[in-house]
């Protein structure tokens, strides 16, 4: 029998999708990126760093490859001494008693003289740390990129669209947020705030980050409002924002995702600027940036380990999605033909 003939042409994400799998290292920073998002999952559910707070090694515990410390040190911070009845305590023999009562008589639990990456100053294992750190920052720039780019199309759309006074009014706002710093601009944000908090780290980004969306986005509904397909729309009584949405934003939908893969990159390094600044997460949550805040004092007395791993974790991730935004750029381009 003959094969069915298909006279259907590839679309666009089908042609993209094989353009990105013929890149390999495209592929590897994919690969990468999924490896980082699948430990934020199970970091987020518990099942990975969920006791990142225990303390589990000796104050600086140093990495297992890089030796171990002081034999002497090591057995003061880890044993104390038994807890003996106060005769001046009236309540010191039933604390004695209880104390007898829990597992292992109420003894400290044994910290251990090194770790796999070793540990901070409160014994907390850095390799945990840095994962949970991880969820926090990553959490925030995927969000944060989210609302910037969620604005940016909005407001494009709108801009775009509608032209006239609508534009101006537009591209006036515009002006006034890119004729400031980008980062004066987010330290004026946070200064106004003034609340500490991932919610907070995410409004302060997503609100100053939305300009280059919004320019982007702007230029393509200015191109695409005045062809056959939004005409014939309009033809049969489409409204205003069906022809925005439904007609126009699915032809310009990559731009909007390679805007927001770039923003991530951008956010994420935002947020460790916010965070070493003092403008970051509240105490008792961690992320890359608190990390590195700490390790600032840590680094005069010469324990490395918390710097390392932080920025190390930081520096993998954000090389694989400035890689995988280049290469959905480039395969989002029409004008590249697929081999």
């Amino acid at each position: 029998m003959r094969a069915p003939v298909t006279n259907g042409s590839a679309g666009l994400w089908t042609l993209a999708w094989k353009r990105l799998r013929a890149d390999r290292l495209a592929m590897a920073a994919l690969a990468v990126v999924a490896a980082f998002l699948l430990l934020l999952v199970l970091s987020a559910s518990g099942l990975v760093a969920a006791d990142w707070e225990d303390e589990v090694g000796v104050n600086y515990a140093p990495p297992t490859f890089a030796g171990v410390p002081n034999p002497g040190t090591v057995a003061a911070a880890t044993t104390a001494p038994p807890a003996r009845a106060n005769p001046f305590d009236p309540l010191a023999a039933d604390l004695a008693a209880l104390r007898a009562q829990l597992p292992d008589g109420g003894a400290p639990p044994v910290r251990r003289a090194t770790l796999p990456f070793g540990a901070d100053k409160w014994g907390h294992d850095i390799v945990q740390k840095t994962i949970k750190g991880g969820e926090t920052s990553i959490v925030v720039g995927l969000v944060a990129a989210f609302v910037a780019v969620g604005l940016g199309t909005l407001f494009g759309a709108i801009s775009g669209y509608y032209g006239g006074l609508v534009d101006d009014a537009f591209n006036w706002l515009y002006n006034v947020f890119t004729s400031i710093p980008s980062i004066l601009m987010i330290l004026t944000v946070a200064a106004v705030l003034q609340q500490k908090g991932v919610l907070t780290i995410v409004l302060i980004l997503g609100l100053t980050g939305w300009t280059g969306p919004y320019r982007l986005i702007r230029a393509e509904y200015i191109k695409h409002k005045a062809r056959e397909y939004v005409l014939a729309a309009d033809a049969i009584g489409a409204s205003a924002w069906r022809k925005m949405f439904a007609h126009i934003f699915p032809n310009v939908s990559h731009v909007a995702l390679v805007q927001m893969s770039i923003l991530v990159v951008g956010f994420i390094k935002a947020e460790v600027i916010l965070s070493f600044l003092g403008f970051g997460v509240p105490a008792g949550v961690v992320s890359w940036g608190s990390m590195l805040n700490e390790a600032q004092n840590e680094l005069l007395l010469g324990k490395w380990w918390q710097l390392t791993a932080a920025a190390t974790a930081m520096a993998v991730l954000v090389t694989a999605f400035s890689l995988l935004a280049d290469a959905l750029r480039d395969a989002l381009d029409p004008k590249v033909k697929t081999r």
